[in-house]
């Protein structure tokens, strides 16, 4: 799943032991707009990912790739939206300005006259 959202506030770090080694994670929550009428703030976990998070500025604008997975425990269900991939939203480059020296397109022609320019050439070819 992706989406486009701003950074609404950084969770503080979280860290911790396992039989597999060290971990930390830390939780970022994004607010974004779905085309509806008011915006909505999602939770995202980064698990493992200090560089990702040490990018990331309050008020900015991201594209989050999230995998969403939910288990059970102790007969309740538990949701958890892990980012693996995020980028800075690109913002549009501003349209090209035109060059000074042509002229607008459909603008009239300076050139001079047709009858003028005949009476002015002289045949100066041999033969």
């Amino acid at each position: 799943m992706e989406f486009e959202g701003t950074v609404y506030k950084i969770m503080p770090v979280t860290k911790g032991t396992s039989a597999r080694g060290d971990w930390q994670r830390q939780d970022v929550v994004f607010e974004y707009n779905d085309g509806g009428s008011f915006s909505r703030k999602i939770s995202v976990t980064f698990f493992n990912r200090p560089d990702d998070v040490a990018k990331l500025h309050e008020g900015s604008a991201y594209h989050v790739s999230v995998n969403v997975e939910s288990r059970e425990y102790n007969g309740r269900w538990y949701t958890d939206i892990r980012a693996w991939r995020l980028q800075p939203k690109q913002t549009e480059a501003p349209a090209p300005a035109p060059m000074p020296d042509l002229p607008p397109i459909g603008a009239p022609s300076y050139s001079a006259p047709a009858a003028t320019a005949a009476a002015d050439e002289t045949d100066d070819l041999p033969f």
